[in-house]
């Protein structure tokens, strides 16, 4: 079982910047992030895939949001400029093992951190 801890969420303007933390438990071949607005679905926003080999982000983030990994700390980011009144959502850390997750929205990732809400006003 892979614990994840997310940090960093809060509330900023738009235009502003957050960085969104992930301590893992330990390493996992896939690891990302998805959202969550109250009343929308679940929507994947980013993944990285081996240690950076593959990232993959959703449209509505590119060029804006940027996922990184430390494998020594164990530790997934989330840098997010830019930021839009339509990003405020609660961010959740994701992680997976199977071998097709490379290919899978983190949305369906198996291993979930407890959230951190992330509020942007105009």
């Amino acid at each position: 079982q892979v614990q994840l801890v997310e940090s960093g969420g809060g509330s900023v303007q738009a235009g502003g910047s957050l960085r969104l933390s992930c301590a893992a438990s330990e390493y996992t071949y896939c690891m990302g992030w998805f959202r969550q607005a109250p009343g929308k679905e679940r929507e994947g926003v980013a993944k990285i895939v081996t240690g950076g080999a593959y990232v993959w982000y959703v449209d509505s983030v590119k060029g804006r949001f940027t996922i990184s990994q430390d494998n020594a700390k164990n530790t997934l980011y989330l840098q997010m400029n830019s930021l839009k009144p339509e990003d405020t959502a609660m961010y959740f850390c994701a992680a997976d093992r199977r071998p097709y997750c490379s290919a899978a929205s983190p949305k369906t990732f198996n291993y979930v951190g407890q959230g951190t809400q992330v509020t942007v006003s105009s």
